[in-house]
């Protein structure tokens, strides 16, 4: 097949128009292109499918492609392009140099789509098509992690409710309901409570009146639960809100809110897990809250950790998609990348890798600046996939240089300050202490670094070659010019090469001694932490998770925990002002100053722009 050819235009199109300018393959031919069959794939309509899991076992003799991950420097409120530098060194590795090669990206929420950020396709002449379902409903996924996340939300409270109301023998009679033959019996779920409460018996009746409380009564502390309900749409008044207070719930009222979907715990779990069974006992294992006794209560307790996977089950397949120029696209997943990891999924990257083949490439990216999104995909991410990168790529702008090297503010809405389209260089090669720190933390974990200079049409030859010079002097392997915004794969480069991966902190260190070792990545000189962080580093050391990876929350603003800190700050005391944990997902979640997980929408949100040609049934306004 060959790769479809970009006509480049001036003047410059929007990126709906450029995305609705090229008329995709049907998805059966980029499949084809990957030797995937129809037995490999499920159809979502013309443009999509759902590569099925067993595709890893078929190949699993198979030897992995290269393996390369797009980073960038701390951004601006406007971003910096990962995703379209993303997809243009794509573009440029398979419809330009002919190389086998897949792009993985996280699916977008559908906040900041009608929100202020707009979509996440990539932009110019570097996107993913079709552009309006890549951004909106896709296969499905957020809708069956919004579910799922609410089914357990919905059993927590439930449980509460019937615990108030009723003894233990009633409520142990409840649970283990007779059969049609008229046997009371444990369901299946029920005996990894049985297994974790040390109860070795197979009948209900055999039960002491001990052991049918113990069974029966969750007994969940409401002040201690975590688990809150979801969706996918930015609703500022949704952040707090109280539930119980209709007149049957007996005064069952508690304060809780709502998170993005895209914040959900089940989110990390999927873009954590290896397999639909690793998923399956990913999902039990989540931690709601705790017992008044202290003792972590999970969804398999709750008896939900069953319907949970069925509610997941088809969402764990990664969906097929292509770029302007015909290269394939694996999208899956899509975890915030403060609270999270920001990355997406193991099983997209591991089908990937076997599908390109030894001599293909694999491009994936890591959200926000490099000491978020880098640390992150190599700390927690690979140690649970066993995945080595053979090349970091950094993606910095001119733009956001000049505004680490002091520039005025950058506002989204507003118009860029003349500072930031006419010539400075002197600005520029100050604010490359941001990108030189971000060199040499991505280094130190064994892999070498290509810096991608984005360039904007403003940009000088001067300023370009003011960041080449200080990207070599720190360390980078190569520092590229990249057009693709403009220009397609045409204007995208790569290098690779092969050292072996080291990890920030060994998995055995203290929870204490992980979050340090980050701090001091970051530049900071120490670690403040509050009484109630304190507070939860005891209790979940006591409940023996302290040996899981630590996944900073944290603004991708700066390197400090003060999003007007620009540059390469450093002596700080980096302020832990909580502690929470993703168990199910595999991580410990230190939060480091106020981190929202319901984003709110702004006088003008993009949606003002989106609208749909009744005649066509075009999508119009999306970017």
């Amino acid at each position: 097949m060959n790769a479809m050819r970009l006509q480049v235009i001036s003047p410059f199109p929007t990126d709906i128009d450029i995305a609705n300018s090229v008329q995709p393959h049907h998805i059966s031919v980029i499949a084809k292109k990957l030797n995937l069959n129809p037995n490999h794939y499920d159809l979502y309509g013309k443009y999509k499918a759902k590569v099925l899991l067993p595709v890893i076992d078929e190949l699993k003799e198979r030897k992995d492609g290269f393996y390369v991950v797009v980073g960038g420097i701390t951004p601006t409120p406007l971003g910096e392009g990962k995703s379209t530098t993303t997809v243009g060194l794509c573009q440029a590795l398979g419809a330009v140099l002919d190389k086998k090669v897949v792009t993985t990206l996280r699916q977008p929420s559908q906040g900041p789509t009608f929100g202020i950020k707009g979509g996440a396709a990539g932009g110019g002449y570097s996107q993913v098509i079709p552009m309006d379902e890549f951004n909106l409903h896709l296969t499905g996924d957020i809708h069956a992690i919004t579910a799922a996340n609410n089914l357990l939300a919905s059993a927590i409270d439930t449980r509460m409710f019937h615990e108030s109301t009723q003894s233990d023998k009633a409520l142990f009679s409840r649970l283990c309901a007779p059969d049609k033959k008229g046997n009371r019996i444990f369901s299946d779920i029920m005996y990894r409570r049985l297994k974790k409460l040390g109860i070795n018996k197979t009948k209900p009746e055999d039960l002491t009146a001990e052991e049918v409380m113990r069974f029966a009564r969750l007994d969940i502390d409401p002040e201690t639960i975590t688990w809150r309900r979801v969706m996918d749409v930015n609703d500022r008044f949704l952040r707090k809100i109280t539930v119980g207070q209709g007149p049957d719930e007996k005064g069952m009222v508690r304060e809780t809110g709502f998170d993005i979907s895209v914040a959900s715990e089940i989110m990390a779990v999927l873009a954590l897990t290896n397999s639909l069974s690793d998923m399956r006992e990913r999902l039990g294992k989540m931690v709601i809250g705790n017992s008044r006794a202290g003792d972590p209560v999970t969804a398999d307790d709750l008896g939900v950790g069953g319907a949970l996977t069925v509610l997941m089950k088809d969402a764990i397949n990664p969906t097929l998609m292509q770029t302007l120029e015909g290269t394939p696209v694996l999208i899956h997943a899509g975890p915030f990348a403060n609270i999270a990891h920001g990355s997406s999924s193991i099983v997209a990257d591991k089908i990937a890798l076997k599908l390109v083949g030894p001599d293909g490439f694999v491009v994936t990216e890591a959200g926000f600046g490099c000491d978020i999104g880098i640390e992150k995909f190599m700390n927690i991410k690979c140690r649970y996939s066993g995945l080595r990168p053979q090349c970091a790529i950094i993606v910095a702008t001119i733009r956001a240089l000049k505004m680490h090297g002091g520039g005025p503010p950058v506002t989204a809405g507003k118009p860029l300050d003349p500072a930031y389209i006419t010539e400075n260089v002197a600005l520029v090669e100050a604010g490359c202490t941001n990108l030189a720190r971000h060199i040499k933390n991505t280094k130190a974990y064994g892999v070498n670094v290509v810096v991608a200079v984005n360039r904007f049409s403003t940009d000088t030859d001067a300023e370009i070659a003011a960041v080449r010079t200080a990207a070599l002097a720190a360390g980078a392997y190569d520092a590229v010019l990249c057009t693709h915004h403009a220009h397609g794969g045409k204007g995208a480069a790569c290098e690779s090469a092969t050292k072996p991966l080291k990890f920030l902190y060994p998995l055995d260190a203290s929870i204490k001694d992980k979050i340090e070792a980050i701090a001091r990545s970051y530049g900071a000189s120490g670690v403040e932490y509050s009484e109630q962080a304190e507070k939860q580093i005891e209790m979940y050391t006591k409940q023996g998770f302290s040996g899981l990876p630590i996944c900073m929350a944290k603004t991708q603003y700066s390197f400090s925990d003060n999003a007007s800190a620009k540059g390469a700050p450093s002596g700080f005391v980096l302020p832990i002002r909580d502690v929470r944990a993703s168990i199910g997902a595999g991580f410990i979640y230190p939060l480091v100053g106020t981190m929202s997980t319901m984003p709110g929408l702004p006088t003008r949100p993009c949606f003002y722009d989106i609208d749909l040609d009744t005649t066509t049934g075009t999508v119009k306004g999306l970017s």
